[in-house]
């Protein structure tokens, strides 16, 4: 399959789920991730180091729950935010997003081809959304680009286990059979929920994210893992 019909099949099955996602989210990861997407947007603002920002754009911003985290940690530091963008290809989570958040802009658009001018944003997220990017390289050269001089990019995602790790077996059991089944349970689409724990395993470990991250441009400032090592948190900066 050429990338771009593999990109279009991801995007539609996240259409379908989109009416569902926010409360999927919540129950596979027992409400843990709010806490990981507050962290990414607390160290990148004290890497920035700014009390006024002309904007951020999320990226994969599905629902829009990672710019209710940036408004609201920047409100508890009296961070001062122009423009908040959310960006994502499926409509139907875009639907759902402008739904609950009332202060965003929303617009439709792929992270390796960002609807955003040269040196844009201060900010760009992408919360579990990278390794549904079919030509991820290509986007995280968009991520440089439009971000300023200084500016942060964060990346939280699940990351692939090293094999040799004492706790891979706990994580493969979750991933491969609790996940699909109380996924699906909720989604009502168990397909949705089988391609996740198929994509991560596909997908980097975090070593090699941190790689990808060099070779694009960005200089490593902060990397933490979650639960185990499912999920990693990235902050960079752009050179």
């Amino acid at each position: 399959m050429e990338n771009s019909q593999k990109q279009q099949k991801i995007v539609e099955m996240f259409d379908e789920i989109a009416d569902t996602y926010d409360l999927a989210n919540r129950v596979l990861s027992f409400g843990i991730d709010v806490q990981w997407r507050k962290k990414g947007c607390d160290k990148a603002y004290e890497i920035l180091g700014k009390e006024k920002i002309d904007s951020i754009a999320d990226i994969a911003t599905g629902t829009g729950d990672m710019l209710l985290h940036w408004r609201d940690r920047a409100d508890k530091k009296s961070i001062k935010i122009d423009r908040f963008i959310g960006i994502d290809p499926s409509v139907g989570m875009l639907e759902v997003a402008q739904k609950k958040v009332d202060f965003a802009d929303f617009i439709e658009g792929k992270a390796q081809e960002l609807p955003l001018n040269n040196e844009e944003a201060d900010i760009v997220s992408i919360s579990y959304g990278i390794r549904n990017v079919v030509d991820r390289k290509e986007a995280l050269n968009e991520f440089n680009r439009v971000l300023k001089p200084g500016g942060i990019v964060v990346i939280l995602e699940f990351t692939k286990q090293n094999r040799d790790s004492l706790t891979s077996g706990i994580v493969d059991f979750y991933m491969k059979k609790v996940l699909p089944a109380v996924g699906g349970l909720v989604s009502k689409n168990y397909e949705a929920y089988r391609y996740l724990p198929d994509s991560i395993e596909q997908f980097l470990t975090a070593e090699m994210m941190q790689d990808e991250l060099k070779e694009s441009g960005f200089d490593i400032k902060y990397v933490k893992p979650f639960s185990m090592g499912i999920s990693t948190l990235f902050v960079a900066q752009k050179r």
